[in-house]
Order: structure tokens, then sequence, then C-alpha cells
């Protein structure tokens, strides 16, 4: 037994055990066919000890769960076992009792073997809201896609100027960071850290992506939540208010806040979905004002955000990188596929931002994030490439690039964070839940069933053609 101030963990085994240095020790020998268990179960510390747990049924309560969870997949036959690996994943990484789904299990694995890009994953972000729900709903899981989405309409109440980019698996809004030294940290990768401090940055994107869930949850018939509304409303007033301020980004830069270009696409993502709810079941709003607003962001990101000599979006409002993030404007309508400053932008990316066939983030020896250079190739980017080929008929491009992604999985499935194409090994916290819903898209695009299709919104039906319950359902 093994106990602190607060937590216990006790062991129970057939084999004898002895403490040694502050250690336990047991030594058995297990011949062919032979079964030896150990179970360990926590409690806190000040209850009475747990109750004896056997083993066997355990195992077999266990993997009679997983398969019959598994055997609801929908999924396309060619990737059926692909995607369910993945889904698996992100049930494994989700809190039963609140729905919330953490982004790793882990802390402070390295971005960069030996450099200090070392953070704590093990929170919730609003930014994997809306393609981790449509990731469960397009495979049949709407449970789990009902519980996300009530954690997420949770855990962003209140005030939407205290509105957080992560919060804790119970909704918890205190994730104050710290480092600590005595860890040596993963092959010398220092400092090892424990909670986020990017909890407290202001990343416009996370109003976009919760409004796009909410407005995927309505489309999909996900059963509505009364309040999820009048918080809408409310999210959107403080929008309008502070879209024009620059921010941290979608990638969380600690080198001071810019203009980020895809910070305001999601912003008018937020106000495009909130006027298509109001059309389509008649909801009501200042719609004239919406809608003014909505397209004077996307006039000013046209403007402001495309550089004309380059034919490309850049990162930021007023300067000439680029950004893995600008994939996503045609997966978010911002702008069709096909449009000539869509391609100029994938052209751009796959010039200067690829390495080994690999998507990185951005170049990260121009200081934007305050860090030293070098990281890996960030993995989602590389689905979101995949998926930009899709949208323009690249077929084989896409399914290539799908397939090399695939490759670099461990040998059951998982995908952390990154790629390193120097050291050809995985970096980052692992398994990372935002690779595998991207899988999960891209899987789903290649097979013209995924987000990259249906999260594009189509012009609002008639309200009158919608079930009354699900009008009557967001009216509040």
């Amino acid at each position: 037994m093994i106990s602190s101030l607060t937590d216990m963990l006790h062991l129970r085994t057939p084999v004898e055990l002895r403490g040694e240095g502050l250690t336990t020790v047991g030594d058995f020998a297990v011949s062919a066919g032979q079964r030896v268990p150990f179970v360990l179960t926590y409690v806190p510390s000040h209850l009475p000890l747990p109750e004896p747990v056997d083993a066997d049924d355990a195992l077999r309560f266990t993997e009679e769960f997983w398969r019959s969870w598994a055997s609801a997949c929908r999924s396309p036959e060619q990737h059926a076992e692909i995607v369910t690996r993945s889904l698996i994943t992100l049930k494994a990484l989700t809190y039963a009792p609140t729905g919330g789904i953490v982004a790793a299990p882990t802390t402070s694995l390295p971005e960069q073997l030996g450099g200090p890009r070392n953070w704590d994953y093990r929170f919730c972000w609003l930014r994997d809201a809306t393609l981790t729900l449509l990731a469960l709903m397009n495979t049949g899981y709407y449970d789990e896609a009902a519980a996300w989405r009530g954690w997420l309409l949770r855990a962003a109440a209140g005030s939407p100027a205290e509105i957080q980019i992560m919060y804790g698996v119970a909704g918890e809004r205190w994730l104050a960071e710290r480092e600590v030294p005595w860890l040596g940290g993963y092959e010398n990768s220092k400092p090892v850290r424990i909670g986020n401090a990017a909890a407290d940055q202001l990343q416009l994107d996370v109003f976009g992506e919760l409004i796009d869930a909410t407005y995927h949850a309505r489309k999909h018939a996900l059963a509505p939540v009364a309040s999820a509304w009048a918080q809408q409303q409310t999210l959107i007033e403080h929008l309008e208010d502070i879209w024009e301020l620059p921010d941290h980004g979608i990638w969380e830069v600690r080198g001071g806040r810019r203009q980020f270009t895809y910070s305001k696409v999601m912003a008018w993502v937020a106000l495009d979905r909130s006027v298509r709810d109001a059309e389509r079941f008649m909801l009501e709003a200042p719609l004239e004002r919406w809608r003014e607003v909505r397209d004077r962001v996307h006039a000013t990101i046209c403007r402001r955000g495309f550089d004309d000599s380059r034919n490309t979006f850049t990162q930021s409002f007023g300067n000439r990188e680029l950004d893995a993030s600008l994939l996503l404007l045609p997966v978010v309508g911002f702008l069709p596929p096909n449009d000539l400053r869509v391609r100029g932008t994938v052209a751009a990316i796959e010039r200067e931002l690829m390495v080994d066939g690999l998507v990185r983030r951005y170049r990260t020896n121009i200081n934007v994030d305050g860090l030293p250079a070098g990281e890996g190739a960030f993995l989602p980017c590389s689905f979101w490439l995949a998926d930009n080929y899709t949208l323009q008929n690249r077929d084989a491009e896409a399914r290539a690039l799908f397939e090399r992604l695939l490759s670099l999985r461990n040998d059951v499935g998982l995908l952390a964070e990154e790629y390193d194409p120097h050291a050809h090994r995985q970096v980052g916290n692992f398994p990372q839940a935002f690779s595998h819903v991207a899988l999960i898209g891209t899987a789903l695009n290649l097979h013209a069933v995924g987000p990259a299709q249906r999260r594009e919104p189509e012009a609002p039906p008639l309200a009158a053609s919608m079930p009354s319950v699900l009008r009557e359902g967001v009216l509040e």
C-alpha cells in the first residue's frame, strides 16, 4: 500500500512482495499458460481499503465492454479498423462523469527532443470542439457526442469575458502553470511543467469553435439544450466587441499578441453560424447587425490577411509568414476550396512549410512563439492538407498523404502530437486526441462522408420544413 495525505494505491497479488529503498519488489517465475494477477486500486487515503477486485472478471468485463462499444462504429469499410482504433483512443481519453476529453494523458513529452517546448496536455481544449463532435456523430457515437457537447456548454458558461481556451476534465478553471525542477524530463527535455499558462490567453478562435460545435449539434438533430441559444447570443455580443483585438492565436504563442488571420476567420465562423441558426430555426436575434458584422469581418480578412503579390493568405495581418491553420479556411466554409486564393494558399504551404512530405505549423525561427526554434511536424496539419486535396479533387495525392501518415503510427495504431522527420520518431504528448480526430476526419473525407464536406454550412432551409421538436427545442 502506498499512501499520501490525500491519495492511496493498494496493490494485491499472490506474489510475495517486500520493500527495498522505497520501492516494492517481488521475485517469481511464470510458466507457459500460467496467469499471475496484479491488481492496483486507487482510493482517497481517508477512506477504507477498497474491496478486492477479481483480475480475471475485471479483464473479461473490460474486453466485453470495448468489443461491444467498438462494434457500434459506422465507418467506411476500407478504413474501418483504423477509424475504430482512433475512436477507441478518444473514448479512452474521455472522463466519463463529465464527458470532457483531454488533449493527451501526458505532460511535458517534448516537441523538440532536449528542448523547452514541453507542455501539460492533461486538459480539455475548446479548440477541439467541432472536429471532435463531428468525428463522434459521423461514426454513430451520439451519446459520446452529447456528453462532449454538454461538457462544452457547462465549461463555457458564465461571463463570455472570462471564457478560457481550456479547462479541467470537470470544468476546473484554475490551471496555473509551474515547473518541476527536480524531474529530469523525457530524454533530458526540460522544464517539466504542471498546469498550462495558455489557459489565461485570449484566443478568438475558441468562440468560433464553440458556436460551430453548437451549430452542428443542431444540424445533426442532437438533443437540444434549452439554454444554448441564450448562451450563444451572449458570446456573439461579446465577440462583436473584441474581434478586432490581437490575440495569441490557435498555437498559443508566447511571443505576444498579433492579428492572426485564422483567429479572425473563426470569429467570422461564430457570426456566420449564429446567423444561419437564427434563419434556420426562426430564433430571435439582431440579424441585420450580425450579418453586417459578419460581412465586415470577412472583408477585413480578405483585405488585410491576404498577400496579393504571392497569392496566399498569411499567418497574421501585414506580414508574409505562412501558417498551416490557413488550410482550414475551405474546411470551415470561409471560401470555396477551388477559390484561387485558397489554391494559392495551399500551394504556398506546400512550398514553404513542408518537410519530408509533412506540414509544419509555421516557421519557428521567426520568434512568433517566443521560444527557441525547432519542433517536429504537427500531425493534424498534414491531415488538413490531405483534406484540401480531397476538396480540390486531388484524390491520388490525398490518399498518398493519408497512407504516409498512417505509416507513422506506432505498433498499436497510436499517434503523438508531432513527428520529427530528422529523428524519424514521434514527439510531443502521447497519444494526442487532436491527431486522432484529424485522422478520423480525413478517413471519412476520402469516402465523401467526412467533416470537410459536412462542416461547410448549407443554405438554410425553411424553418417550417424542420421537425417541430427540433424547432421548439432551440427557441429558449
